[in-house]
Parts: structure tokens; C-alpha cells; sequence
């Protein structure tokens, strides 16, 4: 697979994608969700890693001495692929966050799971977000990966029960949406405040979200989607 290319220079916005390779999962418990989940805090540092390590709910002195490489607007994990939504901080943070996180993560699956080799399908992909209607369709669009577990057809078909979907995807651990919606997840691990201030807060958020199951065109951001 051809090498993303990237604009250096900080701010610039990306949808980021990549699945095990052979299409494995490479979550196979909610021990390796965590992990890959403290990993995206962890490595997110200019710090080498190790020295701060907390990714609870609430703020501590340690995160405050933390120099960021990238932004993590939104992500979504799924038992083979992940989804990171990110803007740069730093010249060419995205590069440097995406090596130390496919690394790490494949390092510590190897070392759990008696295997070696690469554990991701080739290079991640990436897309630059330069228009804000994708900058805001992208987050509902990976917020609602976890209904491809019960709704594989969602895409094609649409949704016909909102109060159900919306139970289902509150209730998917390993995605940034409970934390858009007002619940407590992963904070340490996102930034929420970029998209708030276009979409309001959790409860415009959730509103916004089912507004646009309503409205649902894959079509529009086809090209942006990275599947």
C-alpha cells in the first residue's frame, strides 16, 4: 500500500484506519480494548512512555505536565479494525503517534498472544478532513461502527429504531461516543472540545447524531470512510 502522505504542519485533521492483518481481530478481550486504549493516551507524548499512565476520569497534575503530539477528536475500536479521528499538534505528530501506537500495541498482542509478525493489514490509511461538513459527519460516522455487530446492513438499509440504536451504542464500551453524550469514559483520552463547539454539547451531540441516522447518505462521505 502506498505511504500516506501528510501535511506537516500542526492542525491539520485526519481520519485514520487500520485492521489487523488478513482481516484477524486484533481485540480478542476487553483486556487488549484497554490496552490499545491506554496506548493512545500513553504514547500521545513527547515524554518517553512510561513515565505518566493514568487514563481515569479525572484530570491529575501528571496530565497537566503532559506535551501532546496529536488531538484525538473521536475513535472507535472494533474486534479487527480501529478508527482515530486526530489533528496534529506538532510537526508531523500524526507519523510519529501512529509508529509508537502500532508498535507498542503490536508488541504487547505478540508477546500476549505467543505470535509474531505484524499484527496490521500494511500501512495505516489516511484521509485529510479540509471541508467541515466531513470535519462534522466523520464522528457520527465512527460512532457508529459497533452497529455493524448487530445491524451489518445499517449502511445500505438505514436505521429504523433510533431508541434502540442509541441503547446499543451507549452501552459499546471501546468508542469516544459516551463521552460526546455526557457520560464519562475515556476523557483523559479525547479532546471534546473542538466538536462541542459546533455541535453545542452532549445533548445537541446525541440530537445531531440521530439527525443524521435520519438524513443518512454513505455517499457523501464515501470517500472519506477508508474501507
Amino acid at each position: 500500500m502506498e505511504k500516506p502522505k501528510f501535511i506537516s504542519e500542526p492542525n491539520c485533521i485526519y481520519h485514520i484506519y487500520n485492521r489487523g492483518v488478513e482481516k484477524r481481530k486484533v481485540f480478542l478481550g476487553d483486556k487488549d480494548y484497554f490496552r490499545f486504549i491506554h496506548d493512545l493516551f500513553e504514547f500521545n507524548d513527547t515524554v518517553p512512555a512510561g513515565k505518566f499512565s493514568t487514563i481515569g476520569g479525572s484530570t491529575s497534575d501528571s496530565r497537566k505536565k503532559r506535551n501532546l503530539i496529536v488531538e484525538i477528536l473521536a475513535f472507535c475500536l472494533m474486534p479487527n479494525h480501529f478508527h482515530l479521528f486526530i489533528r496534529q499538534l506538532v510537526e508531523g505528530g500524526i507519523v510519529k503517534f501512529m509508529q509508537k501506537l502500532g508498535t507498542g500495541y503490536t508488541m504487547y498482542f505478540n508477546e500476549k498472544y505467543k505470535r509474531v509478525g505484524g499484527l496490521f493489514q500494511g500501512r495505516f490509511k489516511a484521509i485529510l478532513i479540509d471541508d467541515e461538513n466531513h470535519f462534522l459527519y466523520l464522528p457520527y460516522y465512527i460512532h457508529s461502527n459497533p452497529l455493524d455487530l448487530i445491524m451489518p446492513k445499517w449502511k445500505e438499509k438505514g436505521i429504523e429504531d433510533w431508541r434502540k440504536t442509541n441503547q446499543f451504542l451507549e452501552s459499546y464500551r471501546w468508542s469516544s461516543y459516551l463521552d460526546y453524550i455526557g457520560k464519562k469514559n475515556f476523557p483523559s483520552v479525547i479532546s471534546t472540545e473542538l466538536l462541542n463547539e459546533l455541535c453545542g454539547g452532549p445533548k445537541e451531540y446525541k440530537s445531531a447524531m440521530k439527525g443524521w441516522f435520519e438524513s443518512l447518505d454513505i455517499e457523501e462521505i464515501k470517500e472519506l470512510i477508508l474501507e
